[in-house]
């Protein structure tokens, strides 16, 4: 199930649930008497990527399926999607092994969809929240559950801020679980405005950067192309400027898959296959559809290009 953007008026007239908004990667366990695997948003199993969260002994005994987010708490103990993403391509047991004492994770848990069999997304989320407090307690695995927060929104979206962090969820209390859907019942109030983006192009670096990538040309789908919202040039981490040239040198074409791309952006454009989700910020949308000042946040290897939607 995935959340709306939007904002405080979208809270009128229903009873809502606030918690945090967790600045990871979504993850779906699915359990059975012997082991525990994770599925990603796209449904990907991601299990051997995260071998300390799939400990059976920290996890009921029952067959259950759970939702919540992965993340990577910073020095600052904060979540840092950036320094989740050295963990989130890797698969090999020996490069996960040296990374987990690198980047430890953590699950932080927020709903439960089946319980010793028993399917309970027709139930209200304050009943499955009600289950989900009696499915999991603490037990010292790397493993917690998403606080609700009893306070006024605009106090928490303050203090939210205050703490830097991503932003708040409001989930309506009568919500019922509806696996793969996007609804209005989830709401998303962001603090930083964010945007997921699809990768169609790249322009070659000058200078320092002469041997790789000087900007990502992105867009979001619509209809069998992209349409086409800016260039992406800063906020790629020392790692990922490394590694992106080969990246996108393995998806190139000789089309464009933008409807259309202004000619100055497009005059030295090398085509990439829109397979690639990558999430940037930004300041705001300008009059022609145009992110201003976007800024790489990370890849999105849990999310298909086809889901990505304009966000605000």
């Amino acid at each position: 199930m995935m959340a709306t953007a939007g904002d405080e008026a979208d809270l009128q007239g229903s009873n809502w649930q606030f918690e945090l908004k967790w600045d990871g990667v979504r993850a779906i366990l699915v359990a059975d008497a012997q082991r525990v695997r994770i599925f990603s948003r796209n449904g990907n199993d991601v299990t051997r990527t995260y071998p300390e969260l799939t400990d059976r002994s920290c996890w009921p005994e029952q067959p259950f399926v759970a939702d919540g987010e992965i993340v990577a708490v910073g020095g600052d103990g904060r979540p840092d999607f950036g320094l989740l993403q050295g963990r989130m391509k890797l698969n090999r047991p020996a490069d996960v092994a040296k990374a987990r004492t690198a980047i430890p994770v953590r699950l932080v848990l927020f709903d439960l969809l089946s319980d010793g069999g028993t399917d309970l997304r027709r139930l209200p989320l304050s009943k499955r929240r009600e289950r989900l407090e009696g499915f999991y307690r603490p037990s010292g695995c790397p493993v917690d559950l998403s606080l609700v927060l009893d306070d006024r929104i605009d106090h928490i979206l303050e203090s939210a801020r205050e703490l830097g962090l991503e932003g708040v969820m409001a989930k309506r209390t009568d919500s019922r679980y509806v696996s793969g859907q996007r609804t209005r019942t989830w709401i998303k109030l962001k603090i930083e405005q964010t945007q997921e983006v699809v990768v169609g192009g790249w322009r070659p670096g000058k200078g320092g950067r002469q041997d790789t990538v000087g900007s990502l040309l992105v867009g979001i789908p619509d209809g069998d192309k992209l349409q086409y919202v800016g260039r992406v040039g800063s906020g790629f981490s020392t790692r990922e400027l490394a590694e992106l040239r080969q990246t996108v040198e393995r998806l190139a074409r000789k089309t464009s898959p933008f409807h259309e791309v202004p000619r100055p952006d497009a005059a030295d454009a090398h085509w990439v296959a829109p397979q690639l989700v990558g999430e940037v910020t930004y300041s705001e949308w300008t009059g022609p559809g145009r992110l201003r000042h976007p800024r790489w946040r990370g890849w999105r290897l849990d999310k298909d290009p086809s889901e990505v939607v304009r966000e605000a």
